[in-house]
């Protein structure tokens, strides 16, 4: 069962990256939800960003759903990794739309990601339900549970061959930290869903 961390309006955007998580969002919004739904992609000139954004466009086209894409628009500074560089450009792209809410795919899966790197950096953080124009209604479901929904509802999806290569950070954590922690304590996944909850209750008191 997909858990849903927060509402989803009628209308919205739904980024999009070809890969299984954003597949699985657009499905269940759009197929699932009724929702009036506007898809965004962002090609980060990568080799996967130029196949996805063709694939992309064939899929939403079969759909009539309308999609809009975005692209690399400067260099990378000497200061920003990659990783930074493709996630600076990617929100600079979202922040155009701000007429509705912009569901991004995140799961339970990057929220322990993210809280396993950024405790290595000295400051634990969540991946926030809510930025801006962003929600993330899928951060407390895990990535398996989305992948499970592609396969029993037909949804095709592409694969990001760069989430195997152990050069960028957010990898190596991924497939040689994670495992490793699950093995120390299989109930992590509770454990961040718990603080959700808990954000959760002390954003309704205010």
């Amino acid at each position: 069962m997909i858990h849903l961390a927060t509402k989803i309006p009628h209308k919205v955007y739904v980024g999009l990256s070809g890969g299984s998580d954003s597949m699985a969002a657009l499905d269940f919004v759009f197929n699932r939800g009724k929702r009036e739904v506007i898809a965004l992609n962002f090609n980060h000139g990568t080799k996967f960003g130029k196949e996805s954004e063709i694939f992309l466009k064939l899929y939403c086209e079969k759909r009539n759903i309308p999609l809009i894409t975005g692209k690399i628009t400067r260099k990378r500074m000497a200061k920003e990794s990659p990783e930074e560089y493709w996630r600076n450009e990617r929100y600079h792209f979202f922040s155009k739309f701000s007429d509705a809410p912009i569901v991004l795919a995140h799961t339970l899966d990057d929220a322990i990601e993210t809280w396993i790197f950024t405790s290595i950096h000295g400051n634990p953080k969540l991946i926030p339900i809510k930025s801006g124009n962003v929600i993330r209604p899928f951060i407390t479901t895990s990535k398996k549970k989305l992948v499970n929904w592609c396969k029993k509802h037909n949804v095709p999806h592409m694969e990001d061959q760069s989430n195997f290569n152990l050069k960028y950070p957010r990898v190596r954590i991924r497939l040689n930290i994670v495992p490793s922690v699950l093995k120390i304590n299989p109930g992590i996944g509770k454990v961040i869903r718990k603080k959700y909850l808990e954000l959760d209750r002390r954003m309704k008191r205010k």
